[in-house]
């Protein structure tokens, strides 16, 4: 067989910009397929409480929820953004559709996902509060709470540690657990423990999340949506089980949804992630994210320290020390090997 010839540069180019003139032209067709001016309503406020592929449901400053196109001209669109939209004055019963979304106000805050596919992708916005929740099945582990702690501090948004499933503990789980949970306390985080069996630990949840716009992250399979409903029982969350194989959690929640907390507040479900990949930030950024490290940024002895065998590094000294986890540090270069590997291996756009 013949071997592939391979695009040159201009030949890609050209391609790229046919595809984008064809997307275009649909996306042309698709928005002059919305109503006109005067088949809207006047424009109101509202929120996205969640997104399904070219639609999402737009709640209205009356508590209705309609089911919304949105204009091509907005990039991106994701739970809890703040929008002003247009009913319209006489519903598409075949569609099912209510109205049309005209503008996203701006972001206090945005939550992304590094994708493969998509580079960054929001996942909620106007979030104050990120609660990691984490268990004991699947196996709790700090690497994972720690990637989740780095994303929060690196949008600096207050993150809340919930160990769930506290039911499951035997004492010599707590044993290995508790020192670690105790570390993060020392280091000013809030950790919370609760079970979504027993209800036990969940005022203080409750307490947590009035008058703030949370969003809930942690691996599959860590009870998410099982706390949710403990919290929220008209919430009706979708449950998912531990598969016996893996170990790992199952995928119940498909889409971001925005629920509104019955003591203030609003609370935002999102799709469960296995691992929080941070190939997108700088090592440096990094260093930064981790609250002990940040005050002994600069104080190597060398400006490129690497802070792992270079001689001076003032890092690896408090280790020794003892002032600085040995866990927390091990995290911390595990996450910086793995960037590299966690990148896309995908051709970059010219």
């Amino acid at each position: 067989m013949a071997k592939k010839k391979k695009l040159t540069k201009g030949q890609i180019r050209r391609v790229r910009a046919n595809q984008k003139r064809r997307l275009d032209k649909a996306e042309g067709s698709l928005d002059s397929a919305l109503p006109e001016d005067d088949q809207l309503d006047t424009p109101q406020t509202g929120v996205i409480v969640s997104r399904f592929g070219q639609h999402c449901d737009v709640e209205s400053e009356d508590g209705k929820i309609r089911r919304c196109n949105s204009r091509r001209t907005i990039e991106s669109l994701v739970t809890g953004d703040k929008v002003i939209w247009r009913a319209y004055k006489q519903a598409d019963e075949s569609s099912g559709l209510g109205g049309v979304v005209e503008v996203v106000q701006p972001r206090t805050s945005e939550l992304c996902r590094p994708d493969f596919y998509d580079g960054l992708k929001p996942v909620a916005a106007n979030i104050d509060q990120i609660l990691i929740v984490t268990s004991v099945l699947p196996a709790f582990s700090s690497q994972i709470i720690d990637r989740y702690l780095v994303a929060s501090e690196n949008i600096e948004i207050e993150p809340v540690i919930v160990l769930n499933k506290t039911d499951l503990l035997d004492d010599a789980t707590r044993q290995e657990i508790a020192p670690v949970l105790e570390n993060y306390r020392k280091l000013g985080y809030r950790v919370l423990e609760a079970s979504s069996l027993t209800f036990e630990g969940l005022e203080p949840i409750r307490t947590a999340l009035i008058d703030r716009i949370s969003v809930f992250v942690g691996q599959s399979g860590v009870g998410k949506s099982s706390l949710i409903n403990s919290l929220l029982p008209e919430a009706e969350e979708v449950i998912g089980d531990v598969s016996s194989n893996s170990g790992l959690g199952q995928h119940t929640t498909t889409a971001a949804k925005l629920l509104h907390l019955p003591g203030g507040g609003d609370l935002i479900d999102s799709p469960g992630v296995r691992e929080f990949a941070l190939w997108h930030l700088e090592p440096e950024r990094v260093t930064w994210c981790f609250r002990e490290l940040r005050e002994l940024i600069g104080g190597c002895r060398f400006r490129d320290c690497k802070h792992g065998d270079d001689p001076g590094c003032i890092i690896r000294e408090k280790v020794e020390l003892g002032e600085i986890s040995q866990l927390r540090y091990d995290n911390y270069h595990h996450i910086l090997t793995t960037m590299d590997s966690d990148k896309p291996k995908r051709q970059r756009p010219l």
